[in-house]
């Protein structure tokens, strides 16, 4: 089996995770059409009144930054657009299980599209709510081992803490791949614009990104300061090195990084008051 074959096979195993509604399938097919509306696609996630409320709060959650309070799904979708509430949706579906199967995760993964939406905006990013969307779904590979292969992510946490290496290196040693790729698989399975699946795919190796690699490097070191932050963690306790592609796509040279990083800082102490629940 070659190694795209292991991947795709690994991914498909996403049917196991019990809380995707069957509304997320809808919703894909909707998205696609020229004829949807915003009118639509809110009438939709209403109908399921638990998700439509994390979504809500999903929007008024500090890493997208509007003014106001949104009220209705459907001003929602026209804020952020179809794509970016896809993710949302899909966010709100699959971090449930993060919060119970992985203690940490979500606080992590939230910080980080705080901090990603902080950077974009700092440095005239286009579209800061879909950065933030990507990196808010950065480690959903994780969530794929962790469900649909224990036996393997056991492993991968008993080599992490027996050798002291990341949780990447110990994903490689035991199932041949890691879950940046198999987060990348997962968001093509979930037919995820290219804007949220590359910075998924490739957050971990910036200088690799074929394209939208700006959005590439701010999920990359946002993922990194989190870490230093050491608001929880991402399954290992290493602080990740921010690699010189991302410093010169970014062109972080020139910028005032310490205030950068104290903005940043400021901005994820609102993470601890923020659940999904």
């Amino acid at each position: 089996m070659s190694k795209a074959e292991h991947i795709k096979s690994i991914t498909k195993k996403i049917q196991s995770l019990p809380t995707l509604p069957p509304v997320v399938k809808k919703l894909t097919k909707m998205v696609e059409s020229p004829d949807v509306t915003a009118r639509d696609l809110g009438k939709l996630i209403s109908s399921d009144q638990v998700l439509s409320a994390k979504v809500l709060k999903l929007v008024n959650s500090p890493f997208y930054g509007f003014p106001g309070r949104i009220s209705s799904i459907s001003h929602a979708i026209i804020l952020l657009g179809f794509n970016v509430i896809k993710g949302v949706v899909l966010s709100a579906s699959v971090f449930d299980l993060m919060e119970q199967s992985m203690v940490g995760l979500w606080e992590h993964s939230l910080a980080c599209a705080i901090v990603a939406g902080t950077i974009s905006r700092v440095l005239d990013i286009p579209e800061p709510e879909e950065v933030s969307t990507a990196a808010l779904l950065h480690d959903i590979g994780k969530v794929v081992v962790k469900v649909s292969m224990p036996i393997e992510y056991d492993k991968i946490v008993d080599r992490i803490e027996k050798f002291q290496c990341s949780f990447r290196e110990a994903e490689r040693e035991i199932i041949g791949t890691d879950h940046s790729e198999i987060g990348g698989w997962l968001c093509d399975e979930w037919n995820l614009p290219w804007r949220l699946s590359i910075p998924v795919m490739y957050h971990h190796k910036p200088n690799e990104a074929p394209k939208t690699k700006d959005r590439v490097a701010v999920v990359h070191l946002a993922d990194a300061l989190v870490r230093a932050f050491d608001i929880d963690s991402g399954g290992d306790p290493f602080v990740p090195v921010v690699m010189d592609e991302a410093w010169n796509t970014l062109g972080m040279w020139d910028r005032d990084v310490d205030d950068l990083i104290r903005r940043a800082y400021m901005d994820i102490q609102e993470v601890d008051n923020f659940k999904l629940g």
